[in-house]
């Protein structure tokens, strides 16, 4: 009959299979090694495989500190001396790491899911691709009340190279709106009353323009593209493809693209460029 194992050859023996299991790992990586889809299914076979082996292993010490006692053993021996099967605190603490190891896995599978699906990289991947065959890239601008100035500013020196300042676009912008006020004002709202804007509502709004990183829209596109006379083009993932402002102007658009879901912030704007025949 077999000796039952001691507490010193489980502990030898999972040391043992957790050393086979890490070649086993090492081999299955080698294989996956230049095929990203087998890289994301490994991740989720070796959380599993670690998983199931913790497991047994925990199975086993269990079994082994819940194991009935020899009679023999018992009665020469006092009840206080007896040994109990204590997992080491060395254990407990490799335990721990591997089980966080597995949960941070097990996460990074669930956001990269997340990502691929999630509104933001669906619309970010129909924008590039409605780029892509007018030849261009997205050109990231910062997310800071002045995206639409800056995209803007980006534009005219990449098409015209013209340089303009943020500060500048926003006094055009708004010395645009004050001159073609009945233009502007019977699509301007309060937010809270939902009323048309008055005329001290208005030019307020014309100040923050000026003086403010208040965030810029359709009305202010329209109002740079008439001050700066030069077409403006807004491409997008949702609604139409392109929104054209500006035709009348001679010379080549200024292509933005708008992100609605860019940031949590809101909405935002980047500027555009022409793809290189190495990018390609």
């Amino acid at each position: 009959m077999d000796q039952p194992m001691s507490l010193e050859d489980i502990e030898a023996k999972h040391r043992k299979e957790k050393k086979e299991l890490q070649a086993q790992i090492q081999g299955l990586k080698k294989i996956a090694k230049n095929d990203k889809t087998k890289k994301k299914e490994l991740t989720t076979e070796v959380a599993k495989l670690e998983s199931e082996l913790e497991l047994r292993h925990k199975e086993e010490l269990a079994a082994l500190e819940n194991a009935p006692e020899d009679d023999d053993t018992a009665s020469l021996e006092d009840e206080d001396e007896v040994p109990k099967v204590k997992v080491s605190k060395a254990q407990k603490r490799r335990d721990k790491k591997e089980q966080q190891e597995k949960e941070r896995a097990e996460q990074i599978i669930l956001q990269e899911k997340e990502n691929r699906h999630g509104p933001r990289n669906i619309e970010i991947q129909s924008i590039m691709n409605k780029l892509k065959e007018r030849k261009l890239s997205i050109f990231s601008i910062s997310s800071d009340g002045d995206c639409l100035y800056q995209a803007v500013a980006h534009q005219l020196l990449a098409t015209r190279s013209k340089t303009v300042s943020v500060e500048d676009l926003r006094k055009q912008v708004a010395t645009f709106m004050r001159q073609n006020k009945e233009d502007f004002l019977p699509f301007m709202s309060n937010p809270n009353t939902f009323e048309m804007l008055t005329e001290s509502e208005f030019n307020d709004y014309c100040d923050e323009i000026v003086n403010t990183k208040v965030w810029g829209g359709q009305l202010e596109i329209r109002a740079l593209s008439n001050s700066l006379k030069c077409p403006i083009n807004v491409i997008q993932a949702s609604g139409p493809e392109c929104i054209e402002q500006g035709a009348e102007f001679e010379g080549p658009p200024l292509i933005i693209t708008y992100h609605r879901h860019m940031y949590k912030l809101g909405e935002h704007y980047n500027s555009t460029q022409a793809i290189c025949e190495s990018d390609s």
